[in-house]
């Protein structure tokens, strides 16, 4: 017997196709009858198998791993900081980890440092490997569940929207960010690929399970995406039981040790995930607007940055599916296929509940990431059906132009008549510059930010170096890096040699509430500390002077004021160790310091320099003016 049409769509590879025709071949009494499934590579379907498609997105998040930057001062204060003092005991906190308000958890923090802990224990590197060997880790974890969600949308949406989608997560920009990104965002980012993924293969038990680790381990509000799940199960399958079943085993296996490790840290009963909601949601006049609003467009321009042309297909996917449905002579979808309302509610019910949020971010779109690029394929997939349909085919075509998960099955043979061509074989030329065109954008945009702003990781490096080669005073003095109005581009207390360094804050224009460094004593996870507010109100006592200051990082622009004077300006107090170029955006055209154009970029954006200085005060052993970039 002919396999059936669910065993042909799910075609695995090319061995399963040439399993599948060798059993049909055998049986020649029928086989006049009965489509044989081609190679796909005869169809023009030559697609990533799991494991090239696995190496060509390992090798994309390793390259973010080593250049991507810290884009977020959330990710350095809120995390970073905190697992350097897990590891440590020294380092930054900030508000939302004062037992009083308890908005973050430890749990979270813990699935990142036990790996950094035993590989500092095994190798005793120095702090900055263990930063890029978290980073690292966090890669491959994003590249696996990449890896996932690709075979899951070739199994839903078809071959074709699977390239498309693995093209434009490999060159996306926003993906190179968000992919090892130490947030829970993007933690929550790779459950919905997981999650996402594991639906599209009816796999509900592992839906439900990764919307609930994502949920309560990383970002509460990450459930929205699992809501469309919810749905399907108990309006569509009816499956209340294994629904309530799941649930319940989430929270048993999921909640409840994250509240004990949480309480175990905090000395306090402690639901981080109810508490953040609370604090966002009916927080009153505290909130997150506190931290700043921006407007309508935000996430306009910012998904146009990150993902270029690809997020403008994304916006327009169901106007394009739903002109689809109706002016192409497709034929229906399998029943065993999700409803595309439903399949990619996920997308639209983020969009509905963030664009219209006062406080924007870029890191609340990361778990759409992958979805972006999901739609973004299904909208080439269309304009590609509609091409043939209207400019190759005529308006007397048959039935060319179908769904693309019957690319792997050929076309219908009649006996007696010709094969009708199909779509792909004529409209490869859509697809491939748009994938070139999205890509060479990607890429680009992933220039201009590591040329703009990777200057305070190559300036904090050199504290290294000093280390290694002696240029630093000896003993057990503390040396002290000081920094006033880039406090924010902090890179983590990793990039600082060891426990005799020390970052301290020096006054600047900013009004707001700075980190301040954990308390000394053995349980300070549970003291609350001092001078601490929910309400982003500064405190004076997170500065110390500059006399105390024994290096100097900072940003040197045209401007100056009486709190943020040019300190490279003042030979008499400072000398120059180092200077990295540094984006001056106010300067610089906007599309060229968005995007890096050989030559234009360099004659359209203005850079300031990113300075290292040395105190003259107290006779260090430094070594001058050290680097300098053009």
């Amino acid at each position: 017997m002919a396999p059936s049409l669910r065993h042909r769509n799910q075609a695995a590879s090319r061995k399963e196709i040439k399993k599948i025709n060798a059993k049909k071949s055998s049986k020649s009494n029928r086989s006049e009858e009965v489509p044989v499934i081609p190679n796909p590579s005869e169809l023009g379907l030559i697609y990533p198998s799991a494991e090239t498609a696995f190496k060509a997105l390992l090798s994309a998040r390793f390259c973010a791993a080593i250049w991507s930057n810290i884009s977020d001062c959330d990710e350095t204060y809120n995390y970073w900081e905190p697992s350097h003092y897990l590891l440590f005991g020294k380092g930054f906190e900030t508000w939302e980890y004062s037992p009083q308000y308890a908005l973050r958890s430890y749990t979270y923090l813990l699935l990142h440092v036990i790996p950094a802990w035993f590989y500092h224990r095994l190798l005793q590197p120095n702090r900055l490997l263990i930063f890029y060997f978290s980073r690292c880790l966090l890669g491959l974890l994003c590249a696996a569940c990449e890896v996932y969600f690709y075979r899951s949308i070739c199994r839903e949406f078809g071959v074709h929207v699977g390239r498309l989608t693995l093209a434009f997560m490999v060159f996306g920009a926003g993906m190179f960010v968000a992919s090892t990104a130490y947030l829970p965002s993007s933690f929550s980012m790779y459950m919905a690929m997981l999650s996402l993924g594991a639906w599209y293969q009816r796999k509900y038990e592992f839906a439900i399970f990764t919307t609930a680790l994502s949920t309560f381990l990383s970002w509460p509000f990450a459930g929205l995406l699992g809501a469309p799940i919810a749905v399907d199960m108990l309006f569509r399958k009816r499956e209340f039981v294994k629904f309530f079943e799941w649930c319940v085993v989430s929270v048993v296996a999921i909640l409840l040790p994250m509240v004990k490790i949480d309480s175990q840290y905090f000395g306090r009963l402690v639901v981080a995930p109810y508490n953040l909601v609370v604090y966002n949601v009916f927080g009153g006049g505290r909130g997150p607007d506190l931290y700043g609003t921006e407007p309508w467009h935000f996430y306009f321009v910012n998904g146009m940055l990150n993902f270029n042309f690809v997020f403008v297909a994304a916006l327009i996917v169901g106007p394009a599916l739903l002109l689809a449905h109706y002016v192409l002579p497709c034929r229906p979808r399998h029943a065993h296929c999700l409803p595309y309302a439903l399949s990619l509610a996920p997308l639209h019910l983020w969009i509905l509940v963030f664009f219209f949020q006062p406080h924007k971010e870029e890191r609340f779109l990361f778990p759409i990431y992958p979805l972006i690029c999901l739609c973004g394929a299904l909208t080439v997939d269309v304009c590609q059906k509609l091409w043939f349909r209207y400019a190759v085919s005529g308006s007397t075509q048959a039935p060319a132009t179908r769904d693309t998960k019957e690319a792997q099955q050929g076309d219908k043979l009649t006996p007696g008549l010709a094969p009708s061509p199909h779509y792909l074989r004529d409209t490869i030329w859509i697809a491939l510059p748009t994938i070139a065109i999205c890509s060479l954008l990607g890429a680009s945009r992933i220039l201009a930010l590591y040329k703009g702003y990777h200057a305070p990781f190559d300036v904090f490096m050199e504290f290294s170096k000093m280390a290694a080669e002696g240029h630093v005073p000896g003993g057990g003095q503390s040396i002290n890096v000081c920094m006033g109005k880039e406090w924010h581009r902090f890179p983590s207390s990793f990039f600082l040699p060891d426990s005799k360094w020390n970052l301290k804050f020096i006054q600047s224009e900013f009004r707001g509430q700075l980190p301040k460094e954990y308390s000394s004593l053995p349980n300070a996870t549970m003291v609350i500390p001092e001078d601490m507010n929910d309400m982003n109100h500064e405190e004076p006592t997170r500065y110390v002077p500059s006399k105390e200051c024994h290096f100097l990082v900072d940003l040197d622009l045209d401007r100056e004021s009486a709190l943020e004077p040019r300190y490279s300006k003042q030979t008499d107090n400072w000398t120059l160790v180092a200077s990295i170029p540094f984006l001056n955006a106010e300067k610089s055209h906007r599309l060229f310091r968005a995007f890096y154009i050989p030559w234009l970029s360099e004659r359209y954006c203005t850079y300031a320099s990113f300075n290292l200085l040395e105190s003259t005060r107290f006779g260090l052993k430094g070594r001058g003016h050290r680097a300098s970039g053009g």
